[in-house]
């Protein structure tokens, strides 16, 4: 599906919730529930923050629109975020009913499209369709290059490592989706040690609130 004439907009403004969440020491990921190119809700991470881990901004964005909305369904709308949805939050987009969502970078290693692929799994909704919409559609790898600057710019060893082990990828997500993982052993040592200093200073911080 081609992009729409507001989606670089709406995802600029993904890319700004992000820079901002940095700026509250969260990861660097940031969404927005939009219909008819008016944004809805928009919201960065909030993990760190609130110590809860399902915090993501996708579903910060889903929790918002539904509550300036006044229900649960969010038929008619799109979700954007800089990066692909995990599966945790791609399970809360297909029980939202979102009609479209559009990312930038792919998660190979995560991603609900290209790891598991729950956006466009049918079955969600032949087995259970009071709960779950048909599967939306889906614009991959939107602006990724953009993302992927920011991720540079605002989180330098993040983006280091995920480039090391391909966590976020500017690639073809369809092709990502068939390629075997890589080895246990990347990288040997070094890749070990870059991943402890990363979870000490950035994840085990953000994700279980220390100081």
């Amino acid at each position: 599906m081609l992009p729409d004439p507001a989606d670089a907009r709406l995802m600029r403004r993904c890319f700004e919730l992000a820079r901002a969440a940095v700026g509250r020491r969260e990861l660097p990921f940031g969404s927005v529930v939009a219909r008819n190119g008016a944004e809805i809700s928009g919201e960065g991470n909030g993990v760190r923050e609130a110590r809860d881990v399902t915090r993501h901004a996708e579903v910060c964005a889903i929790v918002s629109a539904q509550q300036l909305l006044g229900r649960a369904s969010l038929e008619g709308c799109t979700l954007y975020t800089n990066i692909e949805p995990c599966a945790f939050c791609s399970y809360a987009i297909r029980e939202a009913r979102v009609a479209r969502v559009v990312f930038a970078l792919a998660s190979p290693v995560m991603g609900g499209a290209s790891r598991w692929d729950v956006l466009q799994d049918s079955g969600l909704s032949r087995g259970l369709p009071e709960v779950f919409a048909p599967p939306p559609a889906v614009v991959a790898g939107f602006m990724a290059e953009e993302a992927d600057a920011l991720l540079r710019e605002t989180s330098p060893m993040m983006w280091a490592t995920s480039r090391a082990r391909g966590l976020f990828t500017c690639e073809d997500v369809e092709r990502l989706s068939r390629a075997a993982p890589p080895p246990e052993n990347f990288l040997g040592g070094l890749y070990v040690g870059a991943m402890d200093i990363l979870r000490r200073r950035f994840f085990d911080r953000f994700s279980r609130g220390a100081a």
